[in-house]
């Protein structure tokens, strides 16, 4: 059993002993916590709630309802739903805040509880810290009978962020409905299935071939869009009938696209080929974070526009953008962030804005991805016993390489030309992480090999 709380929420395995796996009863603690710290900071006692469509889903919302009712809190309850769909709610609710419950790409025995504060974006770090210590010392008062929250269900609103897509100024549904799509989708059995469907017949696409589509939450393969996973849509698109296919996570915030030959786009891409759309109309800046392809710096400079990179992480995205004024931003997991219509990873609005790009460019996915500077990631990882100071190993490397050009944020990223290396230590193990880039897959895993044999190096000489 796993119960791992963070900053920006809590996410475990069903059942298990009390503070060991998901319980109900750490749930119930957990919410409390979140629900206490919004009622202190708000006038408005009002939270909206959504979940995707795994097995325990519908239990854990129950708990997180009777909480937040039993605090005096108003819920909102849009039902099935995605977390771009609660994150738009929740200011066109004017909520106090938001929870979904969604475990994202972790296998169906995980849930969680992922926080958003009143604009609909994630709480940040001093935020986080607060409702931690408020779960870890039963900081919460429960109302009396006659001021428990009221229940509200609104089943609607994934009619109201298709409408929200479709409304955005860059999304051209005549360019897209023109064009006469064949598009196949695997939404892996959650809330994808009930969104993607009504999001592409209202974009003008009329034929849709659906793998996994009913949102039962029984996932018919890992969950996480990496291509190692998505052999069934790829096997469909070999066949030569279809011009796309997409494919989201449960919680439907990572997009990815696979292309007409059933070759996967590459999730990295994603965000590059959105934001090669949105820059060509408008210019601007752009930002992911460190471990992310350097193909988006590449298209930004060639429109004219700065890159910036961001710490690893939704809320840290999120920050620089605003700090940068970004005009599109997201990370290379198939996030797309996009401010004209909110501050969270949102794969409706990244499907809009791509099925647009793709008709305007008029040839086929091959052809579109082609015309990208075309990189390859490397991701690793060493396993270091608790007496290691990954700190102290991550700042020799750093003086090792002290000549290239460095960045610190978030571990240390060093850069070679148009190569890169990222190590960042894990937050809750003694690892080590080193993702590195390169023009073909196996200069980037001689780069990365090249940096832990560095890493081993220093360990021994301690």
């Amino acid at each position: 059993m796993a119960l791992i709380k963070s900053i920006s929420g809590i996410r475990g395995t069903i059942g298990g002993k009390v503070g060991e796996g998901l319980t109900p009863v750490d749930v119930v603690k957990f919410t409390a916590a979140y629900g206490a710290w919004v009622l202190e900071k708000t006038n408005n006692p009002t939270i909206v709630i959504g979940r995707d469509a795994r097995i325990s889903g519908e239990m854990v919302s129950k708990l997180v309802t009777a909480t937040l009712q039993g605090l005096g809190i108003d819920v909102i309850d849009l039902g099935l739903s995605t977390t771009p769909t609660v994150e738009l709610a929740v200011p066109l609710e004017k909520a106090g805040g938001g929870i979904i419950l969604t475990a994202s790409h972790n296998p169906v025995q995980w849930n969680a509880l992922k926080l958003l504060n009143d604009k609909g974006e994630f709480i940040n770090d001093e935020e986080g810290k607060t409702v931690l210590e408020k779960a870890e010392n039963d900081d919460f008062t429960f109302a009396e009978v006659r001021k428990l929250g009221d229940y509200t269900y609104i089943e609607d609103y994934l009619d109201r962020h298709v409408q929200h897509v479709l409304d955005l100024k860059l999304v051209d549904r005549e360019a897209i409905a023109a064009k006469n799509f064949k598009v196949v989708i695997d939404c892996v059995n959650s809330t994808g299935g009930l969104a993607l469907p009504k999001l592409l017949r209202a974009l003008g696409v009329e034929v849709i071939e659906e793998l996994y589509c009913e949102p039962n939450g029984d996932f018919p393969h890992n969950p996480e869009p990496l291509p190692e996973h998505l052999r069934d849509i790829s096997n469909k698109l070999k066949n030569g009938q279809f011009d796309l296919g997409i494919v989201v996570d449960p919680d439907v915030d990572r997009l990815a696209f696979l292309s007409e030959d059933g070759v996967p786009f590459g999730e990295e891409y994603t965000l590059v080929a959105v934001a090669d759309y949105v820059l060509s109309n408008t210019p601007g800046n752009t930002v992911s974070n460190l471990s992310s392809t350097r193909a988006l710096r590449d298209v930004t400079e060639k429109h004219n526009g700065e890159y910036h990179a961001a710490a690893v992480g939704e809320v840290n995205v999120v920050n620089k953008m605003k700090e940068t004024n970004a005009v599109i931003g997201g990370e290379g997991n198939g996030g797309v962030i996009y401010p004209e219509s909110h501050y969270g990873r949102d794969a409706l609005v990244g499907i809009g804005l791509f099925l647009t790009h793709l008709a305007k460019f008029g040839k086929p996915m091959t052809r579109l991805r082609a015309s990208y500077p075309n990189y390859h990631i490397s991701k690793n990882k060493i396993e270091l016993t608790n007496e290691i100071n990954v700190d102290e190993v991550l700042e020799e490397i750093k003086t090792k390489y002290q000549k290239q050009p460095i960045n610190t944020i978030d571990g240390v990223k060093v850069e070679f030309e148009k190569e890169w290396v990222h190590l960042r230590k894990s937050n809750t193990e003694p690892i080590i992480r080193i993702y590195a880039e390169s023009e073909t897959q196996s200069t980037a895993e001689h780069l990365a090999h090249k940096i832990m044999y560095d890493i081993k190096e220093v360990i021994t000489s301690k």
